[in-house]
């Protein structure tokens, strides 16, 4: 059992790696900020440097309680808005010790760890991405509470990679980016109860590049948006900024998505979007019930190369 008790003053890393590997011992641990801190210090008199904050690589059996961890991710921001050559972490003051620290970029990560549990933290301002899971299994992440500014880049809320048998539940996430993120390798993902915005909510996204990837068996069900751009979208063609764009056909196969019992408002006229790949088309789409007006006028729906059926109410119309 690890605790993070009031840790919003400790700025650097913390790592913990290799406990029971094999899943048989057990880490049972208490941290407070004087611990970290020291940590820290040590880390950085040997000229240590970690993407990470807080880190648990290798460790199995843990259950992880906290309070409120601080990334103060202000400077970070600026310097990427700025499109500067930014260090991993800008380095700000911090004025309880008059020194001079680089922070970290993911605040607190899971990697390659069995059996998990993270409950009851508030993780405020990332530089990036606030909650990572990686190459685990059997993870739950429970009433937790994640915040950045709606203008914080790449600040995601919690993104899981190479993982399965994950459970996200009762999530409070308000954020400049995705509010949960589902990458490569993911399955078996059950998230519940979430509450999303600011942050982008429901959508598969994926460049226009081969790829041998697919998604597959995926439901969003009983959702409610309340002035959401885009509120439902699938986008194969995806490039943000129109920059650099590789311009190509999605290899994403993409199959066997649901929509069903959606409804709100949008502040976009297009409230539904399915833009699939040419060479690879969206197949077994479906949508149930799903009710998004648009704020100003009717809502409208956009498909490109998609296929599948439609029952109930449907506002805006069905466009596969």
């Amino acid at each position: 059992v690890f605790f993070i008790i009031n840790s919003s003053n400790a700025l650097l890393s913390f790592n913990i790696q290799r406990y029971g590997p094999r899943g048989y011992n057990r880490l049972d641990s208490a941290i407070s900020d004087g611990l970290v801190i020291s940590m820290r210090l040590k880390s950085l008199s040997n000229g240590l440097h970690s993407p990470y904050w807080i880190l648990f690589a290798k460790v199995n059996h843990i259950s992880v309680y906290g309070k409120t961890i601080d990334a103060r991710g202000a400077g970070y921001w600026s310097c990427k808005k700025k499109g500067g050559q930014c260090p991993q972490g800008a380095f700000v003051s911090k004025p309880d010790f008059n020194l001079f620290f680089s922070l970290a970029i993911l605040s607190i990560s899971f990697s390659w760890c069995d059996n998990v549990l993270l409950s009851g933290l508030t993780s405020l301002n990332s530089h990036n991405i606030h909650v990572t899971v990686h190459h685990s299994s059997n993870v739950g992440i429970q009433n937790i509470r994640i915040r950045a500014s709606s203008e914080s880049p790449n600040t995601d809320g919690i993104v899981v990679q190479s993982s399965s048998r994950v459970t996200i539940s009762w999530p409070i996430i308000k954020t400049g980016d995705d509010c949960s993120a589902l990458d490569q390798g993911s399955t078996n993902i059950w998230i519940e109860r979430v509450v999303c915005g600011p942050g982008h909510g429901i959508r598969i996204k994926a460049w226009a590049r081969p790829s041998g990837g697919f998604v597959r068996d995926v439901e969003f069900r009983s959702l409610i948006m309340r002035n959401v751009g885009n509120p439902l979208i699938i986008d194969q063609n995806y490039c943000p900024g129109r920059k650099g764009c590789p311009n190509q056909n999605s290899g994403v196969k993409i199959s066997g998505v649901t929509f069903a019992n959606i409804k709100g408002t949008s502040t976009t006229p297009i409230a539904m979007k399915l833009d699939c790949s040419d060479s690879n088309h969206c197949t077994g789409i479906r949508l149930q019930n799903i009710n998004l007006t648009y704020m100003r006028g009717p809502s409208d729906s956009h498909c490109t190369n998609a296929h599948g059926r439609a029952s109930g109410v449907m506002v805006p119309r069905n466009c596969m």
